[in-house]
């Protein structure tokens, strides 16, 4: 099953195309490494994805054609983003209440059993904890939800090195479990160890996409390597002798 595809997709803000003509396949049980620099697409691809944005122009679907933002694949897509919607002021069992309330699939006993293990306590409030523990915070809401298909912006851009390695060994052990998971990041080097699926986009479009076996099979470079290569590629030559100098 394929859990997003896209068909000739874009997204303009006014005059700014921020995603265009983007035809995508993404096969299920993969960990999707989707990678660009700022500005690329990469939030504007995923939040079409989990029905936060409306297409200019194209289609979407997800997890084997459901139409995003559609009942049926909301209740099947966990969507964590950057900036997570976390309560500051509330201790992190009413956190899991809310969250709870807000959901129609819920399994209580994931989160709290997940956060005992993790050594968050339930006491303490939201805006106590520290940065990696907040984003397993908000992690753990996302699996609480049973998810079919984890869609995650830039989960890693505000962690230090030590809660980035824990977040990641999080990921892999949903994908364990199971979950598709799609996620953005600039982290090129820790990604390059968990992805199996790379998706590089750059101005807005589709640079390269496949699964990471295959690209490091006739690329002959790391990941890190093929996805710099694209982005390069991309820029004016002026660009780069600009930045040199």
């Amino acid at each position: 099953m394929n859990v997003i595809e896209t068909n000739h997709l874009g997204r303009r803000y006014r005059r700014t195309w921020a995603l265009r003509d983007c035809t995508l396949i993404i096969p299920g049980g993969h960990i999707v490494a989707l990678v660009g620099p700022n500005g690329a697409g990469k939030t504007t691809l995923l939040t079409m994805a989990v029905g936060l944005t409306r297409p200019t122009r194209g289609t979407v679907t997800v997890l084997g054609g459901e139409p995003a933002g559609s009942p049926d694949a909301l209740d099947r897509i966990a969507f964590v983003a950057q900036d997570a919607p976390l309560y500051r002021n509330l201790p992190v069992a009413d956190m899991l209440h809310v969250a709870r309330n807000l959901n129609r699939r819920w399994d209580a006993r994931r989160a709290e059993d997940r956060l005992a293990r993790l050594g968050i306590p339930a006491r303490q409030r939201v805006g106590e904890l520290s940065g990696g523990q907040k984003a397993q915070l908000a992690l753990t809401i996302a699996l609480a939800r049973r998810p079919s298909l984890l869609v995650l912006d830039e989960p890693l851009a505000s962690l230090d090195p030590v809660a980035r390695e824990d977040f990641l060994a999080s990921v892999v052990e949903a994908a364990a479990d199971g979950i598709s998971v799609v996620l953005s990041s600039h982290v090129l080097a820790e990604l390059e160890r968990v992805a199996t699926y790379l998706i590089v986009l750059a101005r807005g479009e589709v640079r390269v996409a496949g699964a990471v076996k295959e690209l490091l099979g006739s690329h002959g470079a790391g990941l890190e390597q093929i996805a710099i290569r694209h982005l390069r590629a991309d820029v004016p030559s002026a660009s780069r002798t600009e930045a040199a100098e």
